[in-house]
């Protein structure tokens, strides 16, 4: 009994460790986007795609401070992902906002660090894919297009990437209007940049993520996939080579968002099960469409 209580105080003990984890590098994402836009971006008149590129625009037309937009504007989002992804994602998501907001008011007196545009697209790109990759790597978002594309997929013929793509098309391109045509050319360039930062950070936001699983729990560990992230799982017999025993193989398909949450499913259910977790270039047929969760 003593033993059993003892091994409850290490769960629990990791789970707080995890949610500090979660936030420091939430935070330290959350501080690297700041910096991007307000050191680098913004006093150039460079803007990023989102919901952050809007609220950029509108704080320049309205002379209200950007870390207000970015808040206010998130809000309706971060309950859309509530509702599709799960309380842990929202708080996550909030949590991100909130410090943004924070650090793009603390950083906007702040003078820039260069005056030149090329250099100022090139490391505001950088820093700004950084801290997104950051966030989306430990389970939170910073910008509710993320968000809204996930959900629009899937009841579209049309990935994550190239809903983003689509959005943020109309959103640089409106920069040319609000501040000059050389300044939108510029805001494409540091959101291409920021893309690809991202990509090496959190491996993309839209990759399907293959997940092989071996557990004495399999049973519960699959119900608690099927009820907490909507995904189906695919029960495989299996054989352990060495001891000859049978086992029970759980195989899913997630993304990266999911990714996250799986982990600490398995932390809470059975923290010595076998992960194996591997990039899929592509999904077709089958169940992969993620089942609504009420």
């Amino acid at each position: 009994m003593e033993e059993l209580i003892s091994l409850k105080k290490g769960h629990k003990k990791l789970s707080r460790l995890k949610i500090i984890q979660r936030m420091v590098f939430i935070t330290l994402g959350a501080l690297l986007m700041a910096t991007g836009l307000e050191i680098f971006l913004i006093p150039n008149q460079v803007i990023d795609g989102g919901i952050t590129g809007i609220s950029i625009m509108l704080s320049h037309i309205t002379g209200i401070k950007l870390g207000l937009f970015l808040f206010v504007l998130n809000l309706p989002f971060i309950y859309l992902g509530y509702k599709q992804m799960g309380k842990t994602f929202s708080l996550s998501a909030i949590y991100g906002i909130i410090m943004l907001s924070l650090f793009a008011s603390f950083f906007h007196p702040i003078p820039p660090f260069t005056e030149d545009i090329l250099l100022a697209t090139i490391f505001g790109g950088i820093f700004l894919g950084i801290g997104v990759g950051l966030v989306i790597r430990n389970g939170g978002a910073l910008d509710g297009t993320e968000v809204l594309s996930i959900v629009i997929s899937k009841r579209v013929p049309f990935s994550v990437g190239e809903i983003v793509m689509f959005i943020n098309f109309f959103i640089l391109g409106s920069a040319g209007f609000v501040y000059t045509w050389d300044r939108a050319m510029y805001s494409i360039l540091a959101y291409v940049i920021a893309a690809k930062a991202i990509d090496i950070v959190a491996d993309g936001l839209e990759a399907s993520k293959s997940v092989w699983i071996i557990s004495e729990e399999a049973d519960i560990i699959g119900d608690t996939i099927n009820d907490r992230l909507g995904r189906g799982v695919t029960y495989l017999k299996g054989e352990g080579a060495y001891t000859g025993d049978d086992k029970k193989v759980i195989f899913c398909i997630i993304n990266r968002l999911e990714e996250s949450k799986l982990t600490s499913i398995l932390e809470e259910l059975d923290p010595s099960a076998f992960l194996a977790i591997a990039d899929i270039t592509e999904v077709r047929g089958g169940r992969f469409k993620k089942r609504s969760i009420h």
